[in-house]
């Protein structure tokens, strides 16, 4: 019995990869979390700062995105969660850098434009670009907001409320799952 499900296996993988073949394209990688982590810790200030892949969508399947992110960073991002608040990454973090989209790795938010909202939630005055965000109305919870999602992978974010600092006004009041910080790089010498 072992030695068919080893023949049907070996058959069933062999014409998968005839498939992929007959259509000119090699079977697809299996990216998972950590090979995520590994591309987002690849992504430098300098990069992030001088990205110019501003309008290239990032599209996957639901099962790709659970490859992806971890449990939290899934129920935040792709199912419109929030964390808690205080207890999160980067409330009380003040270093100098770029916050990216943890789904896709787009620069979302400048550093200094961060502030301590009082809200327990990470809280920006702006975006780095006017397009780096979408927003969305949002009638959950028997309340209507803005939702802030991701321009390029379309990735909940948090939402943006009309309570914050000058210049804009505006508190963009984001989940810490849904972010990765990238420092400042340290000049050369």
């Amino acid at each position: 019995m072992i030695y068919y499900r080893a023949i049907l296996l070996t058959l069933t993988l062999s014409l998968s990869t005839f498939a992929c073949q007959s259509q000119n394209r090699s079977p697809e990688p299996v990216v998972t979390h950590h090979d995520h982590e590994v591309f987002l810790n690849q992504i430098t200030y300098t990069i992030a700062m001088s990205d110019s892949t501003k309008n290239e969508k990032v599209v996957k399947t639901d099962e790709e995105w659970r490859q992806l992110l971890s449990s939290d960073e899934y129920r935040v991002l792709r199912n419109h969660g929030t964390e808690l608040p205080w207890a999160n990454k980067y409330n009380s973090h003040y270093e100098e850098g770029v916050y990216l989209c943890k789904g896709c790795g787009q620069p979302l938010f400048h550093s200094k434009t961060k502030y301590n909202s009082r809200s327990g939630w990470p809280s920006y005055w702006a975006p780095i670009r006017e397009d780096a965000v979408i927003e969305k109305e949002d009638r959950s919870f028997f309340m209507v907001r803005t939702e802030i999602l991701c321009s390029r992978c379309e990735s909940h974010l948090g939402h943006v409320f009309d309570d914050g600092p000058d210049p804009s006004g505006l508190r963009y009041c984001m989940n810490s799952a849904a972010l990765h910080f990238t420092p400042k790089d340290e000049p050369a010498n």
